[in-house]
């Protein structure tokens, strides 16, 4: 069977761009979500391109690769809010090459006279950058122009999603805890302040401190500062507390961020789990395809899943 009927649930960037490589794989395919852009938790992310608390490794360096090719090409349409930004990550002791080293096509190490004050070592890269404001909008867009509907609805109960269709493709991120009974997921809070662009051209991250991340990602208009790895907290108000820890800390990375003016402030939850669930389950209803669980890297991995899911719906419709 070929040009399956699929329904996506989830329109966040893993949902939308599964539902994009699924209409230009042929099949007819529209996408149901809770909510759309600014209420997702793709929308709150600083997107820049990282393999972030996603595992496993093997697989996500996999997927990593693939998404960076994928961006990497769409950098070229100055809609699609996708660029190609250099940036360091600092560490304050030596550091190995990360496990995802092959995802990159290359990866320097920052001079010495290059380290702030109190690091010892830095990768040096370039990667994407997406302003996800501009993405998602570009995403729904590119559907719509290829007859997918993307439409608003809560969905609670993945058997119900089954109207009318072949497949569904679960890309619900963190509410797949009750949609598929997953209690191997967990949230994560991040915090986020996001500021007027101040001439800032190139972003840094600092890992140190697992729970108080540090990154400072510039966009066209604005710059994203962060934040917080707030394990098992799902509390989407912010914290003024956090946001004057936040701007402290990317103060010191970046003196001029003292000058910028703040615009907003931002929380979302990232869905983590222990393994990416990337996997088809045959229902009484028929078959679902389920991608969640990306923790930190939804954008990073979001391609290259998206390429798998098309896969594995292909098998299905050899089946």
């Amino acid at each position: 069977m070929s040009g399956m009927r699929v329904r996506v649930a989830g329109a966040g960037v893993v949902g939308l761009t599964s539902a994009l490589r699924l209409a230009e794989a042929g099949h007819q395919v529209e996408v149901i979500a809770a909510g759309l852009s600014e209420s997702t938790t793709s929308s709150i992310a600083a997107a820049l391109w990282y393999p972030y608390r996603a595992y496993p490794e093997t697989a996500v360096t996999r997927w990593s690769a693939a998404s960076f090719a994928a961006l990497r090409a769409l950098s070229a349409d100055p809609r699609s809010g996708v660029r190609l930004c250099p940036g360091r990550e600092l560490f304050r002791r030596p550091a190995p090459d990360p496990w995802w080293r092959s995802a990159v096509p290359e990866l320097g190490r920052v001079s010495a006279d290059q380290l702030p004050e109190g690091y010892l070592d830095g990768y040096l890269l370039t990667v994407p950058v997406v302003d996800m404001a501009l993405h998602l909008a570009w995403l729904v867009a590119r559907l719509r122009e290829l007859g997918v509907g993307v439409e608003v609805q809560r969905l609670d109960d993945l058997d119900a999603a089954f109207t009318g269709v072949d497949v569904v493709v679960n890309c619900t991120g963190l509410g797949s805890r009750e949609l598929a009974g997953d209690r191997t997921l967990s949230p994560v809070r991040g915090q986020v302040v996001v500021m007027e662009q101040f001439g800032l051209t190139e972003w840094l991250l600092d890992q140190s401190e697992p729970a108080e991340l540090t990154y400072v990602v510039p966009r066209q208009s604005t710059v994203i500062l962060g934040g917080t790895a707030e394990e098992g907290e799902a509390d989407l108000e912010v914290r003024p507390a956090v946001t004057e820890a936040i701007l402290a800390r990317c103060r010191a990375l970046v003196p001029e961020v003292a000058q910028a003016r703040v615009l907003d402030h931002r929380v979302g939850v990232r869905p983590a789990r222990p393994a990416v669930r990337l996997e088809t389950e045959v229902r009484a209803r028929g078959p679902v395809v389920h991608c969640y669980g990306h923790g930190g890297a939804g954008v990073t991995l979001s391609y290259g899943c998206a390429e798998d899911v098309v896969e594995q719906v292909r098998q299905l419709g050899q089946g």
